[in-house]
């Protein structure tokens, strides 16, 4: 089994015993956070909305992204990943999200952003938050598999910490 289905099948019960509900805003990732997380068989009694939003107009109209956030910070930062995340919430209802932007290269980098960067937002509903980034080594590929495995892996060790809603 690969790393990233074992983390989804983790996630998946997870949320399964505590009765709560994933969404996913992607944008570098293309849904393949979804696509590990759909691979196990019975998900979508806690994965319901997943967003792909590639371009910023799809993160305005879909997520409800700030068009200054992305003027003044681009959409690998802090504040895109945040609203992606606040935004994925709000239109699914679901209990927590999980919001990833990033440059998978080859090309887009630069000296403040370079090749491998990533923001992530971890979100849930009843205002657990985190957002932090990770450099990432190696092609394409292996930038969004490592961004995959991060996002599923941080989001699991936030709803650890977190007490059952009631």
């Amino acid at each position: 089994m690969s790393t990233e289905m074992a983390l989804a099948r983790q996630l998946g019960e997870l949320l399964l015993d505590r009765g709560e509900r994933l969404t996913l805003a992607e944008s570098c990732t293309a849904g393949r956070i979804a696509g590990a997380v759909t691979d196990i068989a019975g998900s979508s009694a806690w994965f319901g909305y997943g967003f792909v939003t590639y371009s910023n107009e799809a993160k305005q109209q879909m997520l409800g992204v700030r068009a200054e956030t992305l003027a003044e910070d681009g959409a690998v930062s802090e504040r895109t990943v945040r609203e992606m995340a606040a935004g994925a919430l709000q239109r699914s209802g679901a209990d927590w999200a999980v919001a990833v932007s990033g440059i998978a290269g080859p090309a887009g980098g630069s000296a403040a952003k370079p090749v491998g960067t990533v923001w992530f937002a971890l979100a849930g509903c009843q205002g657990a938050a985190e957002a932090f980034a990770c450099h990432f080594s190696g092609d394409r590929l292996e930038v969004r598999r490592q961004t995959v495995e991060t996002a599923l892996t941080r989001l699991i060790q936030l709803i650890d910490r977190q007490p059952l809603s009631a």
